[in-house]
């Protein structure tokens, strides 16, 4: 598996303007498409100071505009923050733009400054996840449902029968339970190898047999590098800040593979293992046991500075991989 991952964060120290790094994305995600990368990865927050982003079906569609064989997952898309009808059309629109590649990873959302923002009750987000689940399972069918008592409809239809795929985002026993029950498949947040057995578990109680669960690896970015020193003096700045400011917003017991947590110093974040510059040599190595996953713009890193690992990659590792 060969991934793209963006969040487009930007450090008030970064150098590239907001226009740039998204046009860089795109530009990225067309490299992707031409080496043959199998799938782009983008995130969804709300209201942060360094411009998370905040519009993931927006980029999504954008995204599938530029490309024509990468899958585009939003993982996660924070559903409860979003009215089902308009999601359900701005999805059925990006999904037949992609003509059938997206999939949805979603999120219930944690940050209690989003929910404040959106005038939801931090109490009620599983609710209402369940609630827009049902919904849009109902709403991708085209026909007129009934919804909180209304009949609603979207139209057309997408272009992937009965929706794109969805996943439920999450960490521990609970998260892998309630997608079963949900019967929608579990991308699982940590890397607990316990959580595909909670999630199949659950599949087989309540009689769920299309179930599909992910573990992810602790790894959040991967940079190719011909002088890995000389690149950690550029990327140690960006990382430690991404780091810190990313764990800064988990809760007590939340778990996530690409958390870095009480990180102060560079050594701290080259120590985690989830921040990784690697030679040509073993960049090959992670991508033949499938797991190169690149965050080329990571921390407000330069375009140009991260096209110089892209390069490697197209010259050296994708050849490399047959």
């Amino acid at each position: 598996m060969t991934m793209l991952r963006f969040d487009l964060r930007l450090p008030e120290f970064a150098t590239v303007t907001r226009t740039d790094q998204y046009h860089a994305c795109l530009d990225m995600c067309r490299w992707a498409d031409r080496v043959g990368f199998s799938g782009v990865i983008i995130s969804e927050h709300h209201g942060t100071p360094d411009g998370y982003m905040s519009a993931p079906v927006t980029l999504a569609s954008a995204i599938a505009a530029a490309t024509t064989k990468v899958s585009i997952s939003i993982s996660a898309l924070l559903l409860p923050m979003h009215d089902p009808v308009r999601l359900a059309e701005q999805i059925v629109v990006a999904d037949h733009i992609a003509r059938g590649r997206v999939i949805l990873i979603l999120g219930t959302g944690y940050r209690q400054e989003e929910f404040d923002m959106m005038g939801i009750k931090f109490s009620e987000r599983l609710q209402i996840l369940e609630h827009h689940v049902a919904a849009l399972k109902q709403l991708f069918t085209g026909e007129y449902v009934e919804i909180d008592g209304q009949k609603k409809r979207v139209t057309p239809t997408p272009h992937t029968p009965g929706g794109p795929m969805m996943l439920l985002g999450g960490s521990g026993e609970a998260a892998a339970r309630l997608a079963a029950r949900l019967r929608i498949g579990f991308a699982a947040a940590d890397s607990n190898p316990m959580i595909a057995n909670w999630y199949k578990e659950e599949c087989e109680v309540v009689g769920f047999k299309n179930g599909y669960v992910m573990v992810p690896e602790r790894l959040g970015f991967i940079h190719v590098s011909e002088d890995p020193e000389r690149d950690w003096d550029i990327i140690g700045r960006h990382a430690l800040w991404d780091a810190q400011s990313y764990a800064a917003w988990q809760r007590p017991r939340q778990s996530s593979a690409v958390t870095v947590r009480g990180a102060m110093t560079i050594d701290d974040i080259r120590a985690s293992g989830v921040y990784r510059v690697l030679t040509i040599d073993e960049a090959i190595d992670y991508a033949k046991a499938g797991r190169l996953i690149l965050h080329p713009l990571m921390g407000g890193l330069s375009p140009e500075f991260s096209w110089q690992s892209l390069e490697r990659v197209e010259k050296y590792v994708m050849p490399a991989l047959g």
